[in-house]
């Protein structure tokens, strides 16, 4: 999608004029900058010329309603501590929704310009080549994204979690990007990816990816993918690393 790929080269020509204006969010460490906010601008108002009657869910703007029946979900920059310090793992990612269902999505790395594309029934793509999941038949031997949150309590409770995990598999990766993470699981560089209090602009493009892909992308016991858990792994591994999960009580804490 053109509009996305303006935003990433905008992201990424910022970002190589220096970062300014950075602001505090819910923490010191949760950064902000202008970058994230001239981003998003740019994408609403790209939507409102092409798609006047569509409703936009934004990081940094919040909800805008509209009168059409799709809602469009953005990311303007997801990594951007990544961003702030230069390391290439951030993405402007942008969701469609229609009938309270993710329909298509698409995930650009701005630092490197790889994309990931996804429609609702039609799979997932790395640029022209489409992507199946891959992974080992035993969680032991699985490569295991996760993130952290920004409140302290809450890393406390994500660290007890980490160390009942890291002795059950290969090994744990931690990149900073939710939807790369989950772009990741989508193509085989990661074997599965869990992580608690992901907002919709996080998870929305990635999760349609790594689904179109052949993952589980699920909650905990039932639940749909949110705030308390999102888990994306191969059908082999995901009931394993689920019940591991709920047995480490992934979902609780701050």
């Amino acid at each position: 999608m053109g509009l996305a790929r303006d935003a990433a080269a905008t992201a990424r020509r910022l970002r190589a004029e220096a970062i300014f204006d950075v602001e505090t969010k819910s923490t010191a460490t949760d950064v902000v900058t202008a970058a994230d906010k001239a981003v998003e601008r740019q994408v609403i108002e790209a939507l409102r010329e092409l798609r006047p009657g569509d409703g936009v869910l934004g990081e940094e703007y919040g909800d805008a309603a509209g009168e059409g029946s799709v809602r469009w979900i953005l990311d303007p920059i997801d990594g951007t501590v990544n961003y702030l310090y230069g390391l290439p793992q951030y993405a402007v990612s942008l969701a469609a929704e229609a009938g309270g269902e993710i329909v298509a999505g698409i995930v650009i790395n701005a630092a490197t310009g790889d994309e990931w594309t996804a429609t609702r029934g039609g799979g997932a793509y790395r640029g022209d080549r489409r992507l199946k999941v891959t992974g080992p038949a035993e969680l032991s031997q699985a490569l295991v994204g996760t993130g952290f949150g920004y409140d302290a309590r809450r890393r406390a409770h994500q660290g007890r979690v980490l160390a009942g995990l890291i002795t059950r598999v290969r090994d744990i990766r931690r990149f900073g990007a939710a939807a790369l993470d989950l772009c990741a699981v989508a193509e085989g560089t990661l074997d599965a990816y869990y992580e608690k209090g992901l907002n919709p602009w996080d998870h929305a493009a990635g999760g349609l990816i790594a689904r179109e892909a052949g993952a589980v992308v699920a909650g905990l016991q039932g639940a749909r993918p949110g705030l308390d858990m999102v888990v994306a792994a191969p059908p082999a591994i995901f009931n394993d690393l689920h019940d591991l999960l709920v047995g480490l009580d992934a979902a609780g804490g701050a």
